[in-house]
């Protein structure tokens, strides 16, 4: 079932119903959706070189939200990653905060989103610096979920981290032994204490309860780090939920399914169509917000280290891999369709008008 479907039928409800916690930017995701593909987003025209046949095609609408676009971008953020492993074990660390934090954080989500990477990655780097554990320092790729697998609001980080530090004074590579990567419960005071010092700072105000309660960072091995950056991209783009899952639309319910995690079972979850919908987009993040960010050796501007690592542990290193957009197909003889021309919404057209204006010299 198409998601534009359900927020061409549910949209205005859930509007009202949920007036005081809609925001701009979930106002402006449900319309792309709804219009991704049609009349509303322009057209392309294709040509077909050997059999000369002419197609239209409406374009997409490019939000990051919608679960019909996007795929491309996919595709290239995990080739950049994949060109990053390292032959070691690697380990998914996930940060997560007390139940009483939620609303504090949904009512304040820019600062309290920056605060979760900066408060987790500052307390791994500050123990893997610790000669008790690795005594130097670290790589990690962080990705920001929000959702739970049944959509209720439930913000977390996934951090993939090579199992192992650089000492870079020595040029050595320190290979992590054992189960776990760090201790979790010197993790898990160190990242609560960072995360509350930062909520104090910004001046942002959260029930004291929170003080007495356990925090729990989990932390288990993943292989390769393949398989979980593969889990990982499901959720960077596309939004919360493929179409796939959504079950049904009827007599104004909608249904959907999720895995379990401690299961692994299937469940299905029915509930109103405006409350669905709601629970879609409010995941959707502030305009410009960094949803993966990398960290250590694996930051963009760490390439010489990440190299000598490589050199180190005799990667053998291979052509970087081009991803380019999949060129149209010729329904009639298979050929690449090439674009002869395309035209765009007024809105897009205006856009393109100022960017054009910007870039021109004085």
């Amino acid at each position: 079932m198409k998601l534009k479907d359900v927020v061409a039928t549910f949209g205005k409800t859930m509007k009202m119903k949920y007036k005081d916690k809609i925001l701009s930017g979930h106002r402006k995701a449900m319309s792309a959706i709804q219009r991704c593909r049609t009349e509303e987003s322009g057209n392309v025209y294709v040509k077909c070189p050997e059999c000369g046949d002419i197609e239209i095609f409406n374009h997409s609408c490019g939000n990051r939200n919608c679960p019909s676009c996007q795929n491309h971008e996919t595709t290239e953020w995990i080739n950049k990653q994949l060109e990053k492993l390292l032959p070691v074990d690697y380990f998914m660390v996930t940060v997560t905060v007390p139940y009483e934090l939620r609303s504090t954080i949904w009512y304040n989500q820019r600062k309290c989103y920056n605060a979760l990477f900066d408060s987790a990655s500052l307390a791994m780097k500050e123990i893997s610096k610790s000669p008790k554990y690795l005594g130097g320092d670290i790589g990690m790729t962080a990705v920001l979920h929000t959702h739970a697998r049944n959509l209720d609001y439930h913000p977390h980080i996934h951090f993939i981290v090579p199992g192992g530090a650089i000492d870079k004074k020595n040029k050595l590579w320190i290979k992590k032994k054992g189960k776990y990567l760090f201790p979790w419960k010197k993790l898990s005071k160190l990242f609560k204490g960072k995360f509350l010092a930062t909520l104090k700072e910004n001046k942002i105000n959260f029930p004291y309860i929170v003080y007495k309660k356990e925090w729990r960072v989990n932390m288990k091995k993943v292989g390769s780090g393949r398989e979980a950056l593969l889990y990982l991209s499901k959720y960077l783009y596309r939004g919360v939920i493929s179409e796939k899952r959504i079950f049904n639309n009827h007599n104004g319910t909608v249904t959907f399914k999720y895995t379990e995690s401690q299961t692994n079972q299937t469940k299905y979850r029915t509930m109103k169509g405006e409350d669905f919908l709601f629970h879609v987009v409010q995941h959707v993040l502030p305009k410009s917000f960094r949803r993966c960010r990398d960290y250590g050796f694996l930051h963009g501007n760490a390439k010489r280290i990440l190299k000598l690592l490589q050199l180190i542990l005799h990667v053998k290193l291979e052509e970087k891999i081009k991803t380019e957009k999949p060129p149209y197909k010729c329904p009639k003889c298979g050929s690449n369709m090439k674009i002869i021309y395309q035209t765009f919404p007024e809105r897009v057209k205006l856009i393109k008008f100022k960017r054009m204006i910007l870039k021109k010299p004085a």
